[in-house]
């Protein structure tokens, strides 16, 4: 695992027109977030990001029992659960493969920290496509034999094996 550097980080905004703002990442610079903590209960942490700027602005709050003011009202009730979330990630796309491999191993490192580790926005899953996506360079598949329904013909394709595994 990759060492957090103390104390957030700030974005660097860079701006490519059009209302397109990224943060900066490269070999020397990454921002970073403060690690998580939970709130305490009837409180909340919000995290938000806007095209005016704000990159996952953190502020908090205490949930009201009633609220008689107009505009938006969002009721939380903490006895229904539906789901279990397992966890927050991404795909990792040829493209996306391509483009991490063409950095410099301490940008690499930066980008892989702000994206999985406690000072980044700790991502814990990806999502793989299987064989080519809209998001590849060329059409591949894995076995484009007819009829080989035990696979005898199932490879891998090199952007598999250089980029994904």
């Amino acid at each position: 695992t990759l060492p957090c550097l103390p104390g957030a980080r700030p974005c660097i905004p860079k701006d490519f027109g059009h209302g397109s703002l990224v943060c900066v990442c490269n070999a020397t610079y990454c921002d970073t977030l403060d690690p998580l903590v939970l709130p305490a209960p009837g409180s909340y942490v919000k995290y938000e990001s806007s095209k005016a700027g704000k990159r996952l602005e953190r502020s908090e709050g205490r949930f009201q029992s009633s609220l008689r003011t107009p505009g938006l009202l969002l009721t939380l009730n903490i006895s229904a659960l539906y789901q279990h979330v397992k966890g927050f990630g991404g795909s990792l796309s040829d493209a996306a493969a391509m483009n991490i491999l063409k950095l410099s191993q301490p940008a690499q490192d930066n980008l892989l920290r702000s994206y999985f580790s406690e000072c980044g926005i700790e991502y814990n899953l990806v999502r793989v496509p299987m064989a080519c996506s809209d998001f590849s360079v060329r059409p591949y598949s894995y076995d484009d034999v007819p009829d080989d329904y035990e696979l005898k013909h199932f490879r891998l394709a090199d952007e598999d094996v250089k980029m994904k595994v």
